[in-house]
């Protein structure tokens, strides 16, 4: 990528083919914000991704935003992305599907930092941010909406910040726009710290952003990230864990139906030779009910199989909301990252099995207690779906409708997706059990739980066991 200020005279008479709609309409919404910087510093991709480049966005604008002293809202540094709605209209990136629908994936990225004291220009780490979440997007033809949370762990400017990963919510200025080629929202990029992040996943995405928006060296109204900020919210106002937090994962549940992490499962029916017998899986997520259209979209896609993305651009992701708009022709997020997110397989029939072992990497054990209280004991029901692998495993309540798992047959497996159901008695004893899981120390690994009469077994491991899966 190389920086670059855009000609602000491609409007003129003459030289509209050269500008195209979709830009022009991002274009339009960014001069209706900042109608005095008419020529912003911008990004852009050298070699553009529709002819063989590595980054999916064509641009990143950045501008100076003065903030709003009525809101006590901060000066800062304000990006836009262009690349992920269609900019051109003539399916050299995205397919034209009509003014109708969603244009292209249906969003682009903003992303607000805080701009520090004697700072002239923005800085362009963000840009990079941005790219290699456009990536995944494109990659994987999963979508963001507004709630949704980014496992990045690693600081968002490669610094010693704490902001180390991300949540996503509607852009506080920015307008939906309706383009030729469809509409086009805009989500914003909120920093996060990884105890931010994990309250996202017990709770939810939206709730965490709401109480940012109160505190404004967290953000504040218009949610603007800090790098240099040392202090999570919770240690700011320690009461927000339990009153807030606490409190809305008692009598609300969780959002989060699933996450993506390093799992494997064993059938312990089955001879220790039998190749079938391991399989990885991961999280992902999921409806709040495994209905008979959840079940068949698990069934299609055992059809029609799964690309996995071999370059890793980006860690893991997480969808909560439930309803979003897309375009038919694009895989949603919701659906892609649920249970239905399995490899090439027959169909076969279901199968009852007499005992399983569930193995995890501490990021995703920790994760345990929240599938079960959050989730389970709301009559929801988890799914783990593989990044090393090609299975899925859901975790799934006594409530939960359309599960071959049964309380006659808890542990079942439709070709390479396996079910466990859960009594409500049985995921209290497995709460009790498991309460020390939220330690992050991996010199106590290995873990293990066994429960000999519900012929359950969980083992905590090292990701260097994940990593070399011949181990």
């Amino acid at each position: 990528m190389d920086e670059i200020r855009p000609n602000s005279g491609a409007q003129a008479h003459g030289l509209v083919p050269l500008f195209p709609p979709g830009l022009q309409a991002i274009y339009g919404e960014c001069r209706r914000l900042y109608p005095d910087q008419a020529n912003p510093l911008q990004v852009t991709a050298i070699v553009k991704y529709w002819l063989g480049g590595p980054d999916p966005l064509d641009y990143i604008s950045m501008y100076r935003n003065m903030g709003c002293s009525d809101q006590d809202v901060q000066e800062h540094w304000h990006y836009v992305s262009f690349g992920l709605s269609d900019l051109y209209g003539d399916n050299r990136v995205h397919e034209f599907t009509g003014a109708d629908g969603p244009s292209g994936f249906g969003f682009e990225l903003t992303f607000r930092l805080k701009r520090e004291v004697g700072e002239t220009a923005p800085p362009t780490w963000p840009a990079e941010l941005m790219q290699g979440l456009a990536r995944y997007v494109f990659q994987s033809e999963n979508t963001f909406c507004s709630g949704d949370h980014v496992s990045w762990h690693s600081p968002l400017d490669n610094s010693e910040s704490r902001i180390q990963h991300m949540l996503l919510t509607e852009d506080p200025q920015m307008h939906p726009i309706q383009t030729p080629f469809g509409t086009v929202s805009f989500l914003q990029i909120v920093g996060v710290c990884a105890e931010e992040l994990q309250a996202s996943q017990q709770w939810n995405g939206q709730g965490i952003l709401e109480l940012m928006r109160g505190i404004r060296v967290a953000g504040g109204p218009w949610l603007i990230t800090d790098m240099r900020r040392g202090e999570t919210i919770f240690e700011i106002d320690p009461h927000l864990q339990q009153e807030r937090v606490d409190q809305g994962i008692e009598t609300e549940g969780s959002n989060l139906s699933g996450v993506s992490a390093k799992c494997v499962w064993d059938d312990l029916s089955r001879p220790p030779d039998d190749e079938e017998d391991s399989r990885s899986i991961c999280i992902g997520s999921q409806p709040r009910r495994l209905s008979n259209k959840d079940t068949e979209q698990i069934r299609e896609t055992l059809r029609k199989g799964l690309e996995f993305n071999s370059k890793a651009a980006l860690p893991p992701i997480s969808s909560q909301k439930q309803n979003h708009d897309r375009a038919q022709s694009r895989k949603d997020s919701l659906e892609s990252e649920s249970s239905a997110a399995i490899v090439p397989h027959e169909l076969v029939r279901t199968r009852q099995l007499e005992s399983v072992h569930l193995k995890f990497n501490q990021e995703s054990g920790t994760l345990l207690p929240l599938c079960l209280r959050g989730r389970l004991l709301h009559g929801r029901h988890f799914t783990y779906k593989s990044i090393n692998g090609d299975t899925a495993i859901t975790f799934v309540s006594t409530g939960v409708e359309g599960a071959f798992a049964t309380e006659e047959h808890p542990y079942a497996a439709h070709g390479p997706w396996l079910q466990i159901l859960l009594t409500e008695e049985f995921v209290e004893q497995m709460l009790g059990d498991l309460h020390e899981l939220g330690s992050h120390d991996e010199s106590k690994l290995p873990k293990e739980y066994s429960w000999p009469e519900k012929k359950l077994k969980i083992s905590i491991l090292p990701d260097s066991v994940f990593d070399n899966p011949l181990q």
